[in-house]
């Protein structure tokens, strides 16, 4: 990792973290620097946030918010005649995860992003490498702007 200065160290850093299953430690390891300096790097750039994002994607999430919605209207539908409507607490949740459902299906989420991001740097990648980090760099800030 001698030939990598600081910026490309972190950078190649953020990659392991958000690609592979990796300790802060290995990833220390494989890269060249402390545990406690991927920590830093992971907690000022968030990476974890966007690990997350990149781990569930939009329609898994969609579809965990359905069966959600749809086991909330199975407790509901399971009461006595007369009593089968949404309590308040019920109600709000349900409005909730309509909310939350038609966000997501209509608003490209930062998953998305991060996803198209790293397949357009990758292709700039092959075809330019210092672009490529160039191009890393500001995608970075903007990922973070949107976190």
């Amino acid at each position: 990792m001698a030939e990598l200065n600081a910026q490309q160290r972190k950078e190649y850093a953020r990659t392991l973290y958000l690609k592979e299953n990796l300790t802060q430690q290995e990833i220390a390891e494989r890269v060249g620097v402390s545990r406690q300096s991927i920590n830093r790097w992971a907690a000022d750039g968030k990476w974890e946030e966007m690990k997350v994002g990149l781990t569930l994607s939009r329609q898994q999430q969609i579809a965990n918010m359905h069966r959600q919605v749809s086991e909330l209207q199975n407790t509901i539908l399971s009461r006595p005649d007369g009593e089968r409507f949404a309590r308040p607490s019920e109600a709000d949740t349900l409005g909730k995860l309509a909310a939350a459902i038609k966000k997501l299906e209509t608003e490209a989420g930062i998953a998305d992003k991060v996803s198209v991001g790293i397949q357009f740097i990758e292709w700039v990648r092959r075809a330019d490498l210092d672009k490529a980090r160039e191009v890393t760099a500001l995608w970075d800030k903007f990922i973070k702007e949107q976190l």
